[in-house]
């Protein structure tokens, strides 16, 4: 199975998350203090996604951030706040350095386009029974 054609598994939710994740990985592009970043987000739901970097962000902040995926035109621009980070020092293979993101928004509209977008990406990429088991319901059509 594929994702964004990238090799990929469903993942079940952990004690972390509210929801379960399809892992990825993606470019994911930001800026920090006056500098640029690009790490990889490793995986993605409705609600938000990890960012693996040796360098997290603060618990608390919040920032745009750019997603790139293949199929679509242009980066995925979407707002995150950072709350919870894995250190380098505290990482391990299964659990690396990062930072956990929860999209914000800055409307309800907002928050249901983001997430039927989302919800989409999953659909095409995975088809509906995988993505009906990470979304924990039928996809919307």
């Amino acid at each position: 199975m594929t994702l964004w054609g990238y090799p990929c598994q469903v993942v079940e939710k952990s004690e972390r998350r509210d929801q379960t994740r399809a892992p990825i990985e993606l470019r994911v592009s930001y800026k920090r203090t006056n500098s640029f970043f690009a790490d990889y987000a490793r995986n993605i739901s409705r609600g938000g996604t990890f960012i693996e970097t040796d360098r997290p962000l603060a618990v608390g902040t919040e920032f745009v951030f750019a997603l790139d995926v293949p199929r679509l035109g242009e980066p995925l621009k979407l707002k995150g706040k950072v709350i919870w980070t894995t250190s380098r020092e505290t990482s391990t293979k299964a659990n690396p350095a990062g930072m956990g993101i929860e999209f914000q928004y800055a409307s309800e509209e907002e928050r249901k386009a983001t997430e039927a977008r989302v919800e989409r990406l999953l659909v095409e990429e995975l088809g509906e029974s995988l993505a009906a088991g990470i979304l924990g319901r039928k996809p919307a059509g």
